[in-house]
Protein backbone atom coordinates (compact mmCIF):
# COMPACT_ATOMS: atom_id res chain seq x y z
CA UNK A 1 0.00 0.00 0.00
CA UNK A 2 2.85 2.33 0.89
CA UNK A 3 4.42 1.72 -2.53
CA UNK A 4 1.27 2.83 -4.34
CA UNK A 5 1.11 6.04 -2.34
CA UNK A 6 4.74 6.76 -3.16
CA UNK A 7 4.09 6.19 -6.88
CA UNK A 8 0.98 8.42 -6.85
CA UNK A 9 2.81 11.12 -4.92
CA UNK A 10 5.80 10.89 -7.30
CA UNK A 11 3.52 11.22 -10.33
CA UNK A 12 1.73 14.18 -8.71
CA UNK A 13 5.11 15.77 -7.92
CA UNK A 14 6.32 15.35 -11.51
CA UNK A 15 3.08 16.82 -12.88
CA UNK A 16 3.35 19.81 -10.51
CA UNK A 17 6.99 20.33 -11.47
CA UNK A 18 6.13 20.24 -15.19
CA UNK A 19 3.27 22.68 -14.61
CA UNK A 20 5.62 25.04 -12.75
CA UNK A 21 8.19 24.86 -15.56
CA UNK A 22 5.48 25.52 -18.14
CA UNK A 23 4.13 28.48 -16.14
CA UNK A 24 7.65 29.95 -15.86
CA UNK A 25 8.17 29.55 -19.62
CA UNK A 26 4.84 31.23 -20.40
CA UNK A 27 5.67 34.06 -18.00
CA UNK A 28 9.02 34.70 -19.72
CA UNK A 29 7.45 34.54 -23.19
CA UNK A 30 4.73 37.01 -22.20
CA UNK A 31 7.28 39.33 -20.58
CA UNK A 32 9.34 39.43 -23.79
CA UNK A 33 6.16 40.11 -25.78
CA UNK A 34 5.24 42.92 -23.38
CA UNK A 35 8.70 44.48 -23.72
CA UNK A 36 8.41 44.40 -27.51
CA UNK A 37 4.97 45.99 -27.39
CA UNK A 38 6.22 48.74 -25.08
CA UNK A 39 9.19 49.44 -27.37
CA UNK A 40 6.85 49.63 -30.36
CA UNK A 41 4.57 51.96 -28.41
CA UNK A 42 7.49 54.28 -27.63
CA UNK A 43 8.53 54.25 -31.30
CA UNK A 44 4.98 55.06 -32.42
CA UNK A 45 4.82 57.92 -29.90
CA UNK A 46 8.03 59.35 -31.36
CA UNK A 47 6.68 59.05 -34.91
CA UNK A 48 3.37 60.66 -33.86
CA UNK A 49 5.20 63.61 -32.32
CA UNK A 50 7.27 64.01 -35.49
CA UNK A 51 4.14 63.90 -37.67
CA UNK A 52 2.45 66.53 -35.51
CA UNK A 53 5.51 68.76 -35.82
CA UNK A 54 5.59 68.25 -39.60
CA UNK A 55 1.88 69.03 -39.86
CA UNK A 56 2.20 72.24 -37.88
CA UNK A 57 5.18 73.32 -40.00
CA UNK A 58 3.57 72.48 -43.33
CA UNK A 59 0.24 74.01 -42.38
CA UNK A 60 1.52 77.51 -41.61
CA UNK A 61 -0.05 80.22 -43.74
CA UNK A 62 3.24 81.85 -44.73
CA UNK A 63 4.67 78.55 -45.95
CA UNK A 64 1.56 77.79 -48.00
CA UNK A 65 1.57 81.28 -49.48
CA UNK A 66 5.27 81.09 -50.34
CA UNK A 67 4.82 77.68 -51.95
CA UNK A 68 1.83 78.91 -54.01
CA UNK A 69 3.80 81.93 -55.19
CA UNK A 70 7.03 80.03 -55.94
CA UNK A 71 5.67 76.76 -57.35
CA UNK A 72 2.39 77.83 -58.92
CA UNK A 73 3.11 81.44 -59.82
CA UNK A 74 0.11 82.70 -57.84
CA UNK A 75 -0.10 86.26 -56.60
CA UNK A 76 -2.00 87.90 -53.78
CA UNK A 77 -5.35 89.34 -54.85
CA UNK A 78 -5.75 93.10 -54.36
CA UNK A 79 -8.96 95.11 -54.68
CA UNK A 80 -7.55 96.79 -57.79
CA UNK A 81 -7.23 93.42 -59.53
CA UNK A 82 -10.60 92.08 -58.42
CA UNK A 83 -13.31 91.77 -61.06
CA UNK A 84 -16.93 91.60 -59.99
CA UNK A 85 -19.53 89.83 -62.11
CA UNK A 86 -22.96 91.40 -62.04
CA UNK A 87 -25.82 89.01 -62.88
CA UNK A 88 -27.79 90.02 -65.95
CA UNK A 89 -25.09 92.30 -67.30
CA UNK A 90 -23.81 91.46 -70.79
Amino acid sequence: MSGRINIVLTIALVICALAAVNAQYQQRRLFVELERAQAQSRQLDIEWSQLQLDQSTLGKHARIEASAHRDLGMVVVTPARTQYLIPGAN
